[in-house]
Protein backbone atom coordinates (compact mmCIF):
# COMPACT_ATOMS: atom_id res chain seq x y z
CA UNK A 1 0.00 0.00 0.00
CA UNK A 2 1.72 3.04 -1.23
CA UNK A 3 1.52 6.02 1.44
CA UNK A 4 -0.87 8.20 -0.80
CA UNK A 5 -3.06 5.22 -0.37
CA UNK A 6 -2.45 4.63 3.76
CA UNK A 7 -3.27 8.60 4.15
CA UNK A 8 -6.61 8.26 2.25
CA UNK A 9 -7.33 4.90 4.41
CA UNK A 10 -6.10 6.77 8.00
CA UNK A 11 -7.84 10.33 7.47
CA UNK A 12 -10.73 11.97 6.27
CA UNK A 13 -10.07 14.71 4.22
CA UNK A 14 -12.06 17.71 3.08
CA UNK A 15 -10.84 20.64 1.18
CA UNK A 16 -12.47 24.21 2.41
CA UNK A 17 -12.89 25.93 -1.19
CA UNK A 18 -12.47 29.66 0.17
CA UNK A 19 -9.43 29.35 2.33
CA UNK A 20 -5.91 28.50 1.38
CA UNK A 21 -6.46 24.65 0.46
CA UNK A 22 -5.21 22.93 3.48
CA UNK A 23 -6.84 19.95 4.76
CA UNK A 24 -8.73 19.40 7.41
CA UNK A 25 -7.85 15.79 9.33
CA UNK A 26 -10.33 13.86 11.97
CA UNK A 27 -9.11 11.95 14.72
CA UNK A 28 -9.37 10.46 17.98
CA UNK A 29 -6.98 10.68 19.86
CA UNK A 30 -7.26 7.48 21.89
CA UNK A 31 -7.05 5.64 17.96
CA UNK A 32 -3.13 6.47 18.97
CA UNK A 33 -1.46 3.36 20.55
CA UNK A 34 1.74 6.11 21.49
CA UNK A 35 1.03 9.55 23.23
CA UNK A 36 4.07 11.85 24.56
CA UNK A 37 4.11 15.60 25.71
CA UNK A 38 6.53 18.34 25.19
CA UNK A 39 7.16 21.39 26.47
CA UNK A 40 6.68 24.63 24.31
CA UNK A 41 9.75 26.90 24.70
CA UNK A 42 9.94 30.83 24.33
CA UNK A 43 12.93 30.33 22.42
CA UNK A 44 10.94 28.05 19.72
CA UNK A 45 9.19 30.99 18.80
CA UNK A 46 9.72 32.94 15.43
CA UNK A 47 9.51 36.40 14.84
CA UNK A 48 5.61 36.37 13.97
CA UNK A 49 5.03 35.13 17.48
CA UNK A 50 4.14 31.40 17.16
CA UNK A 51 6.04 28.43 17.26
CA UNK A 52 8.25 28.27 13.91
CA UNK A 53 7.83 25.52 11.80
CA UNK A 54 10.98 23.90 12.25
CA UNK A 55 9.87 23.01 15.86
CA UNK A 56 7.04 20.37 14.62
CA UNK A 57 9.82 18.24 13.24
CA UNK A 58 11.32 18.26 16.82
CA UNK A 59 8.16 17.55 18.53
CA UNK A 60 7.61 14.17 15.87
CA UNK A 61 10.95 13.43 16.55
CA UNK A 62 10.73 13.63 20.49
CA UNK A 63 7.50 11.10 19.98
CA UNK A 64 9.91 8.85 17.88
CA UNK A 65 12.74 8.45 19.63
CA UNK A 66 11.03 7.82 23.00
CA UNK A 67 9.29 4.65 20.88
CA UNK A 68 12.70 3.60 18.68
CA UNK A 69 15.25 4.44 21.35
CA UNK A 70 12.95 3.01 24.73
CA UNK A 71 15.27 1.58 27.57
CA UNK A 72 12.25 -0.45 28.31
CA UNK A 73 11.89 -1.91 24.86
CA UNK A 74 15.18 -1.68 23.45
CA UNK A 75 14.50 -1.51 18.80
CA UNK A 76 18.37 -1.61 17.67
CA UNK A 77 21.90 -3.86 18.61
CA UNK A 78 24.65 -2.60 18.97
CA UNK A 79 26.39 -0.77 15.89
CA UNK A 80 23.16 0.06 14.37
CA UNK A 81 20.84 3.18 14.42
CA UNK A 82 17.59 4.35 12.55
CA UNK A 83 17.46 7.01 9.97
CA UNK A 84 15.23 9.47 8.69
CA UNK A 85 14.45 7.97 5.04
CA UNK A 86 11.18 9.98 4.21
CA UNK A 87 9.11 13.19 6.13
CA UNK A 88 6.01 14.83 5.37
CA UNK A 89 4.21 16.78 7.43
CA UNK A 90 1.00 19.10 6.74
CA UNK A 91 1.00 22.55 9.08
CA UNK A 92 -2.59 22.85 9.98
CA UNK A 93 -2.54 25.24 12.91
CA UNK A 94 -0.30 27.22 14.79
CA UNK A 95 1.31 26.31 17.99
CA UNK A 96 2.01 29.27 20.51
CA UNK A 97 3.68 29.53 23.66
CA UNK A 98 3.36 29.34 26.50
CA UNK A 99 2.07 25.92 26.93
CA UNK A 100 2.74 22.04 26.11
CA UNK A 101 1.93 20.19 22.97
CA UNK A 102 0.22 16.72 22.69
CA UNK A 103 2.20 13.81 20.54
CA UNK A 104 -0.10 11.30 19.18
CA UNK A 105 2.30 8.61 17.35
CA UNK A 106 1.18 5.02 15.41
CA UNK A 107 2.62 2.37 13.24
CA UNK A 108 1.24 2.68 10.03
CA UNK A 109 3.19 -0.01 8.20
CA UNK A 110 6.38 -2.13 8.93
CA UNK A 111 8.81 -3.25 6.49
CA UNK A 112 11.37 -5.78 6.21
CA UNK A 113 14.20 -3.06 7.30
CA UNK A 114 11.65 0.08 7.95
CA UNK A 115 8.86 1.44 9.82
CA UNK A 116 6.33 4.43 9.09
CA UNK A 117 4.84 6.48 11.70
CA UNK A 118 1.71 8.57 11.47
CA UNK A 119 1.70 11.13 13.82
CA UNK A 120 -0.07 14.26 15.20
CA UNK A 121 0.35 17.48 17.39
CA UNK A 122 -2.39 19.14 19.49
CA UNK A 123 -2.34 21.91 21.41
CA UNK A 124 -5.25 21.56 23.65
CA UNK A 125 -8.21 20.61 21.21
CA UNK A 126 -6.69 22.01 18.51
CA UNK A 127 -4.80 19.61 15.86
CA UNK A 128 -1.67 21.51 14.70
CA UNK A 129 -0.11 18.97 12.32
CA UNK A 130 0.06 15.80 10.89
CA UNK A 131 3.16 13.75 10.03
CA UNK A 132 4.13 10.52 8.31
CA UNK A 133 7.16 9.60 8.56
CA UNK A 134 9.50 6.59 7.17
CA UNK A 135 12.52 5.23 9.68
CA UNK A 136 15.12 3.00 7.77
CA UNK A 137 17.45 0.62 10.39
CA UNK A 138 21.21 0.79 9.48
CA UNK A 139 24.55 -0.73 10.04
CA UNK A 140 26.71 1.99 11.61
CA UNK A 141 29.49 0.39 9.74
CA UNK A 142 28.25 0.05 6.16
CA UNK A 143 25.67 2.54 6.16
CA UNK A 144 23.16 0.40 4.81
CA UNK A 145 19.88 -1.01 5.55
CA UNK A 146 19.57 -4.15 7.59
CA UNK A 147 16.34 -5.95 8.50
CA UNK A 148 14.34 -4.92 12.02
CA UNK A 149 15.04 -7.49 14.74
CA UNK A 150 12.57 -10.33 15.50
CA UNK A 151 11.88 -8.10 19.15
CA UNK A 152 11.35 -4.49 17.43
CA UNK A 153 9.11 -6.01 14.79
CA UNK A 154 7.09 -7.79 17.67
CA UNK A 155 7.16 -4.67 19.70
CA UNK A 156 6.19 -2.16 16.59
CA UNK A 157 3.20 -4.63 16.03
CA UNK A 158 1.78 -3.53 19.32
CA UNK A 159 2.04 -0.03 17.79
CA UNK A 160 0.01 0.12 14.81
CA UNK A 161 -3.14 1.81 13.83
Amino acid sequence: MSITNIKTHCIESEYEPMNSQKPTFTFKKEDFKHQSYDKVRYGDTDRQGHINNAMFVRYFETSRTEILYDPNHPLHEENTSFVIASMQVEFLNEIHWPGNVALYTNVLRLGNSSVTFEQVIYQGETLCSYSTCVIVHVSNDTKKSIPLTNKAVQYLETLKK
